[in-house]
């Protein structure tokens, strides 16, 4: 939440971002982290549960935004995190009401031209089918060794069908 996040001395996608862009919307967003799910049960239904528990704390806060960054693993070379960013291009042209933020250690996206099948991940997947945008280039995680991808979600720009499922309309 926006109070925890100035306890904490800043939201953890700052570490990762320049999102200056986000200041005027600050009060009204809320930042989730890393998701940690076995890969047996990497699916929909899961990630419908996870986003039931972010609804039900968007409403009873009274939050628009949810913020936060999805980590591609770059173990495969980059394949994975080459699809990720070309859908990323694609949204980041056709939406330009989102804000885009800046990765403070940008992973150098001109690296990711590999034409080898890939899958989105389900997580991301997940987020785009609830209406989320991808809103600007992947920062590099060397810790995790990952291309971490920051990840809008305006209620407003939501799929209906989905708002009504969690209640925020």
């Amino acid at each position: 939440t926006p109070a925890n996040a100035v306890k904490a001395g800043g939201y953890y996608s700052e570490s990762e971002f320049d999102i200056s862009a986000f200041n005027s919307m600050r009060s009204s967003v809320a930042e989730v982290g890393r998701s940690c799910i076995h890969a047996d049960y990497r699916n929909g239904s899961v990630i419908m549960l996870l986003w039931s528990g972010i609804a039900a704390l968007m409403q009873q806060h009274g939050f628009r935004y949810v913020l936060g960054c999805a980590s591609v693993s770059l173990r495969d070379d980059g394949v994975t995190a080459a699809e990720v960013w070309r859908l990323a291009s694609k949204m980041l042209k056709a939406n330009t009401e989102c804000p885009v933020i800046v990765p403070r250690h940008r992973y150098p996206v001109e690296r990711l031209n590999s034409e080898l099948p890939a899958r989105v991940p389900p997580l991301i997947k997940g987020y785009i089918k609830l209406g989320a945008t991808i809103c600007g280039e992947p920062a590099w995680d060397p810790d995790f060794n990952a291309a971490d991808f920051p990840i809008l979600m305006d209620k407003e720009r939501m799929d209906p069908r989905y708002r009504r499922h969690f209640g925020l309309d």
